[in-house]
């Protein structure tokens, strides 16, 4: 693996992007109670600074600053931040700590938790065909391929074991690589159990706080999911507005961001605009919003027995659609469970302390041989 330096964004597509942010039209929308999408005046001031007052520049300096590694030798390249762990240990080397984010997000999702674990030596993926990625001739992976190409990247790396970390998207990935790759992950720490473990084939042998689960996970996907059928079943169709229009962009992510996160009501309860855009803009920059919807599209059954890798499950309430621990038992080895009382999605960015609980709590109950 070799030192990668990101390149910087040139000059022509930033510019061709203020052109286009001048040029935004804004449309009629349908008028109804509650949130029909992204709230119309949150848009305009998310344009208006995107075009006047926010500099990629600075973010993309901060981001290129981050020690950042390629491999040379893998089937599939990936691009890592990777941090060793600071000081000697008395004990032999640090843990490795693997974190693994997801949509619509990148490795930003951990900015505020990588100077907590500065004991321990963290990897911190760029997921194939996300934000910051190597480029792939097929553009991105399915969860299962990302798990087998991170684990190639981790044993080019020299770590043969370590403890994975996961959100999102992230926890499907680290569901595969311990699935497939089970000698190589001493625990795991989920922040949510994948939605597909209720949405296709789900167990028939249910109690009644598990049916109550998949009933409020269905409610959820009828009211809430549209945006996962549509990345699911024509991706191609959506990227084309969405990496043509940055408005629309901004539209499909940062209605995300205020409503996944655990705030006031408000974007800036928990994002500043210029952190929200920073996320949007690296989707932008890299072109990658189509490709980041692959691990929607490929999805596959999880063909595999339950995970016996011991399992730290942290909950955070402004989070998606939380499963109950006895579902989670039922796929993972679940020894450790907490219920935060504020948190939601990202909550790596939004509690990052809390966070770290489930990260130390794994390290605490990793398999040692």
């Amino acid at each position: 693996m070799r030192r990668h330096h990101l390149v910087r964004t040139d000059q022509a597509v930033l510019d061709d992007l203020r052109d286009r942010l001048r040029r935004f039209r804004g449309v009629p929308g349908v008028q109804l109670d509650g949130t029909p999408g992204v709230p119309e005046p949150l848009l305009r001031a998310l344009v208006e600074h995107w075009r006047d007052g926010f500099d990629w520049r600075v973010q993309e300096e901060r981001i290129a600053a981050l020690p950042w590694w390629e491999t040379e030798h893998a089937p599939v390249p990936v691009r890592a931040v990777v941090s060793p762990a600071t000081g000697n240990s008395p004990t032999g080397p640090a843990p490795v700590v693997l974190l693994l984010h997801g949509w619509p997000d990148s490795v930003l999702r951990f900015e505020r938790l990588l100077p907590l674990l500065a004991d321990v030596t963290v990897v911190a993926p760029a997921l194939p065909g996300f934000p910051f990625a190597a480029p792939l001739a097929q553009g991105g992976l399915s969860s299962v391929a990302m798990a087998d190409a991170v684990a190639d990247a981790m044993a080019e790396l020299g770590f043969g074991r370590y403890v994975v970390s996961a959100g999102d998207v992230g926890c499907d990935v680290a569901e595969a690589l311990a699935a497939r790759h089970p000698a190589a992950v001493t625990a795991l720490h989920l922040t949510d159990v994948s939605q597909y473990h209720f949405l296709v084939d789900p167990p028939t042998d249910l109690d009644a706080v598990e049916r109550a689960y998949l009933e409020r996970g269905h409610r959820w996907q009828a009211a809430e999911g549209g945006y996962m059928h549509e990345q699911s079943t024509r991706p191609n169709t959506l990227a084309v507005g969405l990496g043509d229009s940055p408005a629309a962009l901004a539209a499909w992510i940062v209605e995300k961001l205020l409503r996944w996160s655990d705030g006031d009501g408000s974007l800036t309860d928990v994002f500043s605009l210029d952190e929200a855009l920073t996320w949007v803009s690296a989707y932008w920059v890299s072109a990658s919003i189509g490709t980041s919807f692959t691990p929607y599209a490929a999805g596959g059954a999880k063909d595999w027995p339950r995970i016996e890798a011991p399992t730290v499950v942290t909950m955070f309430p402004g989070d998606l659609v939380n499963a109950p621990r006895r579902f989670a038992e039922r796929f993972f080895d679940v020894v450790a469970w907490c219920e935060f009382e504020r948190g939601g999605h990202f909550a790596a960015w939004e509690r990052p302390h809390d966070y770290l609980w489930g990260v130390r709590t794994a390290l605490q109950v990793r398999r040692r041989a």
